[in-house]
């Protein structure tokens, strides 16, 4: 008999009974994207077209998203492709247009920029936020439905609002510290397996001795 260890991350659509909800990893062609194991996206629409949410992604910078991640539909995340350059008098991107515009190529040269956007693993991410470019989430966040992330948001905590702002912080920082140095999401699927009920609920101790 065959053990079971969950849903398989390399399988599209993880539960049998609808086609809702998918692991995005597998239907990423951009590589300017990267998605962990079981990070999922829910849209009762199109979840297998998650990247028309990645906005202006023509690079350098990446979108990286963690491990056992929840996306809500419609989720945006806005890449530094959108930024245009501030320090003249007019923002307006002449050049782009050529017809004799071109000439001021040059001007374009260096936009702004606040590097990849980084979600750490284990985030929720609820429904029609949207992140800005840049900005790092930290493992165990929350970001709270119809929130617009303009700044960084440390780990384990609730942010929501727009701008979003701290709302609350999920664990103690001594127990923050201890999440990070566990990191359950990198144990091996068989030891998640296990140790689910523990991954679920509230007792750090008990994760911390999980076998």
């Amino acid at each position: 008999m065959t053990a079971n260890f969950g849903p398989n991350p390399n399988k599209p659509y993880p539960m049998a009974d609808q086609r809702r909800v998918c692991f995005i990893k597998n239907f990423i062609k951009s590589p300017l994207i990267i998605v962990g194991d079981y990070s999922y996206y829910d849209d009762p629409i199109d979840p297998e077209n998650f990247e028309k949410n990645v906005l202006y992604n023509y690079g350098p910078d990446k979108l990286i998203i963690g491990k056992f991640c929840a996306i809500a539909t419609n989720v945006k995340f806005i890449m530094n492709g959108a930024n245009h350059k501030l320090d003249g008098i007019s923002t307006y991107p002449f050049p782009i247009f050529g017809q004799g515009w071109e000439t001021a190529m040059d001007k374009l040269i260096a936009l702004p920029s606040r590097g990849d956007t980084v979600i750490g693993n284990d985030v929720w991410i609820g429904y029609e936020s949207v992140i800005m470019p840049g900005v790092c989430i930290g493992d165990g966040a929350i970001i709270a439905a119809k929130s617009v992330v303009v700044s960084d948001v440390p780990a384990y905590t609730v942010f929501g609002g727009n701008p979003a702002r701290k709302i609350k912080q999920r664990f103690s920082d001594s127990q923050i510290e201890t999440l990070l140095k566990i990191r359950w999401w990198d144990w091996e699927i068989e030891k998640i397996t296990r140790n689910i009920p523990i991954i679920m609920e509230g007792d750090i101790q008990a994760l911390m001795k999980a076998e």
